[in-house]
């Protein structure tokens, strides 16, 4: 999985109504996939959103993450056009093989259309609904 770096920065805080992906996340119910350039645009977006503190709190949380898993990409594919900076999660995701990158950015709906490579995008409500079925039936 690839978490789009608002999806993630959404999921933070405890108030939050999608706070339960940060909770399926920490629980090792699935595997985040991060690349460097998308562990630097997590702390960059978290320090201009939050603050240097919880931008700090948050990478060491997932640096000592047995679920995350840092992946080495080898090739651009540039897939996306109209914003060339959300192409580091649809790179990571080929290279990890991720089932889903999920986003609300509507920059991802390109992928629709490309048949290959394919990369499967999945909103941060069908996302939960995903976590919510494997949970019911213990799968991981």
């Amino acid at each position: 999985m690839v978490l789009d770096t608002n999806v993630l920065l959404a999921a933070l805080p405890q108030t939050s109504n999608t706070h339960i992906i940060f909770q399926h996340l920490l629980s090792g119910s699935f595997t985040l996939c991060v690349t460097t350039d998308i562990l630097h645009e997590y702390e960059e977006v978290f320090q201009r959103r939050a603050n240097r503190e919880v931008a700090v709190l948050a990478l060491d949380l997932l640096d000592i993450l047995p679920n995350l898993e840092r992946i080495n990409k080898y090739y651009f594919w540039n897939l996306i056009t109209a914003d060339p900076d959300d192409n580091k999660f649809v790179d990571c995701a080929i290279a990890a093989n991720a089932h889903f990158i999920c986003t609300e950015d509507k920059h991802f709906n390109v992928l629709e259309n490309i048949p290959f490579p394919t990369v499967s995008v999945i909103s941060i409500k069908e996302f939960i609904l995903l976590l919510d079925k494997e949970n019911a039936h213990g799968m991981h």
